[in-house]
């Protein structure tokens, strides 16, 4: 059956609120992302375990800490105040970074890389939630790349944006325009969440209820979440290797905050700029054509291929891109991670409408947070206890491709697992979820 002209516009609407809202959560972030960065370059891949240890440890005790947030409150209270911690904390770490000198990359480091991986992995993993809660699975196929599109175009205006503004106003301004950024994709959620005053009645506001541990409990329980467990933790897996051997490429020949946080900024601009291009030219067609599954497959076969090329060419290797020479090390991180948010990240978001809305808020955010950043933990204490053995580039990527090979597997099941719920027909009944 196919859609009425009223569903149409309404699913047209909320796509455009949608992406609108995400371009400027994720320029918000990318535009501290190469803050952050810069103070991981500055010390080299050998703090890195202390920075994603503590990482681990906060989102161990914050976990159940959001369980019981949204067990007890609806989601407008929950978006409200979750954003609005994020844009006092940006506002409040401006004078750390006025003083970055006197307290040292690592001490600022630690607090600030724990603080925006918080940021990150919370704020877009509500976002993506609360997308799962206002379309069904078929309009989520239509829409949800749209709306990654609209983000992508964010994760390429920050860099941008931070490129012109670094000059001219340094390093800590930068905040207070994250801040605005943010400032606008919450007041666009909220809009969207508000647009419609039937909505207000129907189950995306009610509280949703259950036990703050039910995100743990989903993963253990339900195959497609141990599933995207085991994706993420693969995934992680060849992304922090790529990061942690960039780290070291950054500390070796960059020197000075600026030059860092330049460099680090041009790769975000380069990887976004891809997950851009595959948006409009690769990703919806496969999530329309083929299902979500197949978006997690191609960008796992293409981590394969990058990784063996990589181990044959080892660290000294480079290409050539429009006339200059690259390292091979960052056009791998740039690919890699390119795919990632170009093509998997809807593909999976795509995947979670077809749960229950505990799991799709809970188990999705357990997944995303605790699960991601206990792989952070394992793998970059591995590359650095390889690294002193005397395993170079070429033995890392290898073990990376031998990673990049079982995740395909696991991505193989995790699209087509038995447990999903079939895709809901995008209809008249789907009209109030699809408003938001």
């Amino acid at each position: 059956m196919s859609a009425s002209p009223n569903h149409a516009a309404r699913l047209g609407t909320a796509s455009a609120l949608s992406a609108l809202a995400f371009f400027f959560l994720m320029t918000s972030y990318y535009i501290i992302r190469p803050v952050m960065n810069q103070l991981g370059g500055a010390v080299g891949s050998q703090s890195l375990p202390l920075f994603y240890g503590a990482v681990f440890v906060v989102m161990l005790a914050l976990t159940p800490v959001f369980g019981l947030l949204v067990a007890h409150f609806p989601r407008r209270p929950l978006l409200s105040w979750s954003y609005s911690f994020f844009i006092l904390c940006l506002l409040a770490f401006v004078p750390a970074f006025l003083a970055q000198d006197r307290l040292g990359a690592r001490n600022l480091g630690v607090v600030f890389f724990v603080w925006v991986s918080v940021f990150n992995l919370f704020v877009v993993s509500l976002f993506w939630s609360f997308m799962a809660d206002i379309f069904s699975s078929v309009e989520a196929r239509k829409a949800f790349s749209l709306i990654a599109l609209g983000g992508m175009a964010g994760a390429v205006f920050g860099p941008l944006l931070t490129k012109l503004l670094l000059q001219l106003i340094g390093v800590p301004p930068l905040l207070l325009v994250s801040a605005l950024a943010l400032g606008a994709s919450l007041g666009l959620l909220l809009l969207l969440s508000a647009r419609d005053g039937r909505e207000r009645q129907s189950r995306g506001d009610q509280v949703i209820g259950g036990s703050l541990w039910a995100g743990l409990r989903a993963v253990w329980a339900q195959p497609f979440m141990r599933y995207m467990a085991l994706l993420m933790l693969f995934g992680d897996g060849i992304g922090t290797l790529a990061y942690a051997l960039v780290a070291d490429y950054a500390k070796a020949h960059f020197t000075g905050v600026v030059a860092r946080t330049a460099f680090y900024n041009n790769l975000d601009l380069a990887t976004n700029t891809l997950g851009a291009v595959l948006q409009l030219s690769a990703t919806r067609w496969l999530l329309i054509r083929l299902g979500p599954g197949w978006g997690l497959v191609v960008p796992s076969v293409v981590n394969v291929l990058l990784l063996v090329v990589l181990a044959l060419a080892g660290s000294d290797g480079s290409v050539i891109v429009f006339g200059s020479s690259v390292s091979l090390l960052a056009l791998t991180m740039v690919i890699t991670r390119g795919f990632a948010y170009g093509m998997t990240k809807p593909a999976t978001d795509a995947l979670y409408t077809r749960v229950s809305r505990e799991t799709r808020y809970k188990g999705k955010n357990f997944v995303e947070t605790a699960v991601w950043r206990f792989g952070d933990v394992v793998v970059t204490s591995a590359v650095s206890g390889l690294r002193m053995l005397g395993l170079g580039v070429g033995g890392l990527a290898l073990l990376g491709a031998g990673v990049a090979s079982m995740a395909t597997w696991v991505a193989t099941r995790a699209g087509w697992s038995a447990d999903l719920a079939p895709d809901e027909p995008a209809g008249p009944s789907a009209e109030g979820t699809a408003a938001g």
